[in-house]
């Protein structure tokens, strides 16, 4: 029950791995509050999964993508409390395609999906945790952003900018008693990977070091652990969940 009573707020959610994240500070006694953009279904059958936990997952609908998304969804998660404990960046997209073939739309994008959200959330997220104890933020990156790949040049560059946005947040917060940390997930059973080419699949777990994809919540007991009091000491890190990829 590390996170008993704590207030958290996971954008994107309600569907793989951010699903997993709210599942699992839902078990250690958390309240929760997932947020996802239109799936409706998926944002019921989260809260109805989360009706025997210790603690509680309360999804809200909102843009995180515009400022105004994320006042609203901070807002609500402090109301009772007056601020958040444990934020969690997941929300963002994918359009994989070869640069020469791209189109400006899927570059614009994915940038503007994958960074926008974590600039709003941070942004009014961090206001809320300011004279709090053990506050975090914790967001997700890729190992795409480390290693590169063919056809995500666009996803490659916002995850990179991820990174770095999270050791500059670290620096900036840090002295507040804010940690920011990321977590760069591999090849997670989700359904992106779903989506993906089967030989693509194939060939990125032949050339991992356990040979296997990875399940989402495996990636959520790394956001937790970073989330922690057992990560008190690590701050503008990021850490490579990806079965040996890397």
């Amino acid at each position: 029950m590390e996170f008993a009573d704590k207030i958290v707020v996971v954008t994107g959610g309600t569907r793989g791995i951010g699903r997993a994240i709210s599942l699992h500070f839902a078990r250690e006694g958390a309240r929760v509050f997932a947020a996802y953009r239109e799936n409706v279904e998926a944002a019921a059958s989260l809260e109805n999964e989360a009706t025997a936990l210790p603690g509680t997952i309360t999804s809200l609908q909102a843009d995180v993508g515009s400022s105004a998304g994320a006042v609203a969804l901070i807002d609500a998660a402090a109301r009772e409390t007056g601020g958040v404990d444990v934020l969690v960046n997941n929300a963002g997209i994918i359009r994989d395609c070869y640069l020469a073939m791209m189109s400006q739309d899927d570059w614009d994008e994915v940038l503007r999906n994958n960074l926008n959200p974590l600039f709003h959330c941070c942004k009014w997220g961090v206001r809320k945790m300011i004279g709090r104890k053990g506050c975090a933020i914790v967001n997700l990156s890729s190992v795409s952003a480390l290693t590169g790949a063919a056809g995500q040049t666009n996803y490659a560059a916002s995850k990179g900018g991820i990174i770095s946005f999270t050791k500059s947040l670290a620096r900036e917060v840090g002295p507040m008693g804010i940690r920011v940390n990321a977590v760069a997930p591999g090849l997670i059973k989700t359904e992106m990977v779903e989506g993906m080419k089967p030989d693509q699949v194939k060939k990125i777990i032949a050339g991992s070091s356990m040979g296997r994809l990875g399940e989402p919540e495996e990636v959520a007991q790394a956001v937790a652990f970073l989330a922690s009091s057992r990560a008190s000491y690590i701050n503008g890190h990021c850490l490579v969940v990806d079965g040996g990829i890397v």
